[in-house]
């Protein structure tokens, strides 16, 4: 029996900032060689990335992984569209889902789980900036108060 090994290698910081996440789904990537020995060096960001819907299949787009350094021959493109694997069931639903108003997929991480490059998607919907403001306030007050137990 394998162990279910999950080796993180990129996250999303910026994601629960700007979306709350309502659902999570673990999707599988389909990578070129080049692709896969950088994502193991770490040579990915998932800044602006988000997941998009052509047809009935989800790709992924804007995930920017470096060229492999020490590829003999051409490298991929950093920026092309990866495409995801998910279950036809799982893809209807998030279809449906995204014809929603203000909902989006967005990448939360990348990681490998068992060898096999796998990505997070959040289904969330964006936070207004007043909601941001609001978030950075809580956090701030809650770091003055452990700052102030702290010191006693």
């Amino acid at each position: 029996m394998k162990e279910n090994t999950k080796k993180i290698v990129c996250t999303n910081k910026k994601a629960h900032f700007n979306y709350n996440i309502e659902e999570v789904y673990e999707a599988g990537l389909v990578l070129k060689g080049t692709e896969v020995k950088s994502l193991r060096l770490g040579r990915v960001s998932l800044g602006d990335s988000y997941a998009e819907i052509r047809g009935n299949e989800i790709y992924l787009v804007n995930c920017h992984i470096s060229p492999y350094p020490f590829a003999t021959h051409e490298g991929h493109d950093p920026l092309r569209p990866k495409k995801l694997l998910l279950h036809k069931k799982e893809i209807r639903r998030l279809i449906g889902k995204l014809k929603e108003r203000g909902l989006t997929l967005v990448p939360l991480r990348v990681y490998f789980r068992n060898g096999k490059a796998k990505v997070e998607l959040g289904l969330g919907r964006g936070k207004r900036k007043i909601d941001k403001r609001e978030e950075i306030k809580r956090r701030d007050e809650e770091r003055t108060i452990l700052r102030h137990y702290k010191i006693k």
